[in-house]
């Protein structure tokens, strides 16, 4: 008994090439995310950036264009990290002196509660000044030795993330230089009968992404100033180096708010030397983490794109756990891109003869 082969249509046999190339390219970004960090985020820089890179270029050379804009970014990028300055140059010379007095506060409070409940428990205050005194005491020779020696110990880890913010701003430079070349080559390849089809999608795709890029810089902005003015109104002397890195922070997911909190509560601690400080963090952040979550993120940034807030939380953790920092940078704009294939999708199935019967 023979059977007849399974005959494909020529639409059905485009989409199942499209579907295959779509698993191989997620497939590629598997095995190779570890050391695609540097290229996917240079990409997502060159094509946030390539649009004011067109409009100088009008005005002089594509090359000086590119070296203006890459230099601003750099400068700015360079800014928010040293806000970190002007934290740990204040903090750290009160941090030897405060940890012990903080740890007997800690022993003076804390032990008459505990021992209510029936537990004994105390913090070594002689054990913690030594290790403040060893490591927060050394010289500029012992925190050289410190130095060298964690690059014997994680040498491969050193490496890579220098060679990561050296090979970032090379990559970037490349691309945005070549833009418009490489949307020209890239453009050659589809074919001559879809690219009408092509166009519109990748028009829809683009204004979609645009949003989502327009969207993120509000959230950051946004929270910026509700971090910056909340800790003024709570008192802290280093508000608005706090709340204008946390708020910027915030680019990336969960690692940047969960550094600002870090910063904010060891000033907190120093400053006021009680709980009030302790009690200002945790509403300030807290209130601030609601915003970000519930407000700002899916209103400015999930739902220009089309996803809900349940939605953008998963996108985030899904893409994360599967690709790491790469998934987290391309976890929304192809989100973005597959939600305007599934709007299409949708829209064809709902005007086949499948669906009408």
């Amino acid at each position: 008994m023979s059977t007849m082969p399974l005959k494909l249509s020529p639409a059905q046999r485009r989409v199942l090439a499209w579907l295959g190339l779509g698993a191989l390219l997620i497939l590629l970004l598997w095995l190779l995310a570890p050391v695609l960090s540097p290229f996917v985020a240079a990409a997502v820089l060159a094509y946030a950036l390539d649009p004011l890179v067109d409009r100088l270029a009008r005005r002089m050379p594509r090359v000086l264009a590119v070296v203006l804009v890459e230099v601003v970014v750099i400068l700015l990028l360079l800014a928010v990290v040293l806000l970190i300055v002007p934290i740990l140059s204040k903090e750290l010379p009160l941090l030897k002196a405060q940890i012990p007095a903080l740890a007997a506060r800690l022993n003076e409070q804390l032990a008459p509660l505990l021992q209510r409940w029936g537990l004994s428990a105390s913090l070594d205050v002689a054990a913690i000044k030594e290790f403040v005194i060893k490591h927060l005491g050394a010289n500029a020779d012992d925190i050289a030795g410190a130095l060298l020696g964690s690059v014997r110990i994680g040498g491969s880890l050193l490496l890579a993330l220098i060679g990561n913010l050296v090979l970032i701003p090379v990559v970037l430079f490349y691309l945005l230089l070549d833009w418009p070349q490489l949307r020209e080559r890239v453009w050659a390849l589809v074919p001559p009968r879809a690219r009408e089809s092509a166009a519109s999608f990748m028009g829809e795709a683009d204004e979609m992404l645009g949003h989502y890029l327009r969207g993120q810089l509000l959230v950051m902005g946004a929270l910026a100033l509700y971090y910056t003015v909340a800790l003024a109104i709570a008192g802290f002397d280093l508000a608005l180096p706090l709340g204008v890195f946390t708020g910027l922070a915030v680019f990336v997911p969960y690692v940047g708010f969960g550094l600002g909190l870090v910063l904010t509560v060891l000033a907190a601690a120093l400053q006021f030397t009680s709980w009030y400080g302790l009690l200002a963090v945790a509403a300030v952040f807290g209130i601030g983490q609601l915003l970000e979550s519930f407000v700002l993120t899916p209103r400015l940034v999930g739902e220009r794109i089309g996803l809900s807030p349940l939605m953008v939380i998963f996108v985030l953790l899904a893409f994360g756990h599967l690709l790491g920092f790469v998934g987290i940078l391309v976890a929304l704009p192809l989100s973005a891109v597959g939600l305007v294939a599934l709007k299409r999708a949708h829209h064809s199935y709902l005007a086949s003869g499948l669906y009408r019967g």
